[in-house]
């Protein structure tokens, strides 16, 4: 998964998160020789689309996407493994592009629309990789399997939209999904357990199900 991610953020928003910055800096009096953690928080009204719902919300400006779903709207599908963007355990759909939701801010997000696992199906209507997934056995104790399903669905949209990745032979025609192919685009997603194999097969089988 590509880690540098074109992000649209209104005007408003970018002043949010800079005056966000400046507030770090000076808002405390004690802020001078006791770290970041002496700065007072700022806040900002976002209005996040998630899974086709809106939700209005009041969170601090450094609040990130992932602890904004986990936190304070209970999706807990969404994982948080190594808040560094080192996991892919935390991916969602923002606006259809895989992101990890620990690297990014919810008031960068103001009206975009979030996917998570929740809202990819449900379990008396999976979604074709969910259903993958259980059916090839792609997951052992399930951590990275909401990142993982979120990555390939991401993925998938990539190929059929023609991006290329590192190990494609060309940059002007489109990419073949290889076994090669899927694990460079999938490399961004850790699975712990090592059940890449089953992950490459759940995702093979929906690949081929869309040629």
């Amino acid at each position: 998964m590509e880690n540098a991610i074109d992000i649209k953020i209104s005007r408003r928003n970018l002043l949010k998160v800079g005056a966000a910055s400046a507030t770090a800096m000076t808002a405390s009096p004690m802020s001078a020789g006791h770290g970041a953690g002496a700065a007072h928080g700022l806040s900002a009204a976002v209005t996040l689309q998630v899974n086709g719902k809106t939700h209005e919300m009041n969170l601090d400006v450094r609040t990130t996407l992932l602890d904004a779903l986990r936190e304070h709207l209970r999706m807990t599908g969404t994982k948080k493994g190594c808040d560094h963007g080192q996991c892919g355990a935390c991916t969602v759909l923002l606006d259809g592009r895989r992101v990890n939701a620990c690297l990014t801010l919810a008031v960068m997000h103001d009206g975009q629309e979030v996917t998570t696992i929740e809202g990819l199906g449900t379990p008396a209507a999976l979604h074709p990789l969910q259903a993958a997934f259980v059916k090839h056995d792609g997951y052992q104790c399930g951590y990275c399997t909401p990142g993982q399903i979120c990555s390939a669905v991401g993925m998938l949209d990539e190929v059929a939209r023609g991006m290329p990745s590192h190990v494609s032979g060309t940059l002007s025609e489109k990419p073949l999904l290889s076994p090669e192919e899927i694990r460079e685009r999938m490399s961004g997603n850790i699975c712990r357990c090592g059940a890449y194999s089953n992950i490459l097969e759940a995702i093979e089988e929906v690949a081929e199900s869309k040629a």
